[in-house]
């Protein structure tokens, strides 16, 4: 019989004695979909699809009775709940609830309060430390040791290759503070500095076993610096350090014996700096490498891997999870959340923009490089401007080279005064950062050059964070395309207004819709036509998903 619904298979019998028949239309079969604590049963009744938490199955190769009521099994979908999600050591491993992390946005955009939210809600955060002098990130780390004592929290390091003293200061300062996890993006290699804050502290305890009290999850997007945090620290490094007193024999010694990095997330299509690498391809890639690389140096357990970049929808949530991805990293619409370290007005921005109002633009940090960043398109012309700048530098070694006409240009429409007012707050803020820079660029025009513009794009990301009205056409906003999805996807919902984006709110929406779309998926595997509605998951106030998963306010 050709049977509409889909459902002319089964594989056995729902039985029950209760009384309570299954439910069926769009509403009964998400209601039962949305009790991820229950089991789901789809059963074919006579031809529409139905759907029940109760009861009990019967398989027909078991051959056993079915009393009470009963119908066609058409498929089962076991009890999923958030925090079943992603993979257990890692979660245990940083003493959390849920595989979800709070990707560290420079500037202090991933900000102490969010940290706080994403630890008491049972994830962890990253501080986003990078772009901040020393001071500002000690007194970070000083209020969130002191406010979560043993809650979860870490802090970014990046990787700073025009700028080697700043990442060797941020590294002595968290050794000095005892930050015992952190976030390590944007590295192409691996620097002492970081091998230093790895290694130090490593030794076994009483029943041999090694003890690395340092954890580092790397963030990368290609597969050769992915060997590198999945291999041990570099050897050469390793002799230098031990060399030069930095670490004892002891530690030197267990070097080899364990990975660089405790986790790593394959940063996918991101804002800021990012290789637009596509997830789908990304991830599966990365995790085939840990296997490989994790059997020849025999490591006790796989490295988990996590993936960052495009996860804002519950689908997109449920595909990373799918794919084998041991957490997720949220980065981009952690921006447009209240907690997030910026303006209104850029979390106004961040709300209206769809998923194609990015464009990549030169990062401040890595412009001589060629380094990009992708940052907001609409409502700024910082990319449009700053392309400009590094054409500029590309072509000519000092400014005074540059054409009238763009000089002009630069001074009066981009720095807003004239090249060598530029270069006395530049200089100024180089004798505290890296007096070096200071001595080469006097003696190399066209370092010189790159630094001014530099100061523009450094500048341009603080003016949105602190709301510079009279800046806003040069905002320079990080994010990718996920912004525009999540915006597409919460439409007509609370979480459309800026002002109900709550980090935790945004976080168990996600990870909750996660858990009914893999179960909705689970039954359409074995053939199950659910009603379309039933297979979206909407926005749902935090209060409701609590009390859904049966947890209390507190």
């Amino acid at each position: 019989m050709n049977d509409p619904s889909g459902m002319s298979r089964s594989f056995g019998l729902w039985c029950d004695d209760s009384g309570i028949t299954p439910g069926q239309g769009d509403r009964a079969v998400k209601e039962a979909l949305w009790n991820l604590a229950k089991p789901v049963f789809a059963v074919n009744m006579n031809g529409s699809t139905g759907a029940a938490n109760h009861g009990h199955a019967v398989l027909f190769s078991t051959g056993h009775d079915c009393p009470g009521a009963s119908f066609p099994l058409a498929g089962y979908a076991p009890p999923l709940l958030p925090q079943d999600l992603g993979d257990k050591r890692f979660k245990q491993m940083l003493g959390i609830r849920y595989p979800y992390v709070a990707g560290a946005m420079a500037n202090g955009i991933t900000s102490v309060r969010m940290v706080e939210e994403a630890a008491r809600a049972g994830m962890v955060g990253f501080f986003g430390s990078a772009g901040l002098p020393p001071s500002q990130v000690e007194t970070a780390i000083d209020t969130l040791q002191k406010d979560l004592g043993d809650l979860p929290f870490g802090v970014n390091l990046i990787h700073s290759p025009s700028e080697p003293f700043l990442e060797e200061a941020i590294v002595n300062l968290y050794l000095k503070k005892k930050v015992r996890l952190i976030s390590a993006s944007a590295y192409m290699r691996l620097t002492p500095y970081i091998v230093l804050y790895r290694l130090k502290g490593i030794r076994k305890d009483a029943k041999g076993n090694i003890v690395v009290p340092n954890r580092i999850v790397g963030k990368v997007s290609r597969v050769e610096v992915a060997a590198r945090f999945f291999s041990p620290p570099p050897e050469k490094v390793v002799a230098k350090l031990l060399e030069q007193g930095k670490i004892t024999k002891d530690e030197a010694a267990l070097a080899s014996s364990i990975p660089m990095a405790d986790a790593l997330t394959a940063e996918a299509d991101s804002g800021g700096h990012t290789d637009n690498r596509p997830a789908l391809a990304l991830l599966p890639t990365m995790i085939t490498l840990r296997d490989e690389i994790c059997a020849k140096h025999n490591y006790k357990d796989p490295i988990p891997v996590g993936l960052g970049g495009g996860i804002a929808t519950p689908e997109s949530t449920a595909a990373a999870f799918a794919m084998g991805a041991a957490y997720v990293v949220t980065g981009s619409i952690n921006q447009s959340c209240v907690e997030a370290g910026v303006s209104g007005m850029v979390r106004q921005m961040l709300v209206e923009a769809g998923q194609a109002d990015v464009v990549m633009a030169p990062a401040a940090d890595m412009f001589e490089m060629g380094g990009k960043v992708q940052v907001l398109k609409r409502g700024t012309m910082f990319a449009m401007r700053a392309a400009k700048l590094y054409d500029l530098y590309v072509r000519y070694d000092s400014f005074d080279q540059v054409p009238a006409k763009d000089r002009e240009m630069v001074e009066k429409t981009i720095l807003r005064r004239s090249f060598d007012e530029e270069w006395e707050e530049t200089k100024n803020f180089f004798k505290k950062r890296d007096p070096r820079q200071i001595e080469k660029a006097e003696k190399d025009p066209r370092h010189k050059m790159a630094l001014v513009f530099r100061s523009y794009l450094g500048r341009s990301s603080m003016w949105g964070v602190v709301g510079e009205t009279d800046r806003k056409i040069d905002f320079q906003i990080w994010c990718g395309p996920s912004i525009g999805a999540f915006n597409e996807w919460v439409k007509g919902s609370f979480l459309e207004k800026a002002e109900n984006r709550k980090f935790a709110t945004v976080a168990m929406n996600l990870l909750f819709g996660a858990s009914v779309i893999t179960r909705a998926s689970w039954l359409a595997g074995q053939g199950v036509v659910l009603p379309p509605a039933a297979r979206r998951f909407e926005p749902m106030e935090l209060s409701k998903i609590r009390e859904r998963l049966g947890l209390s306010e507190s």
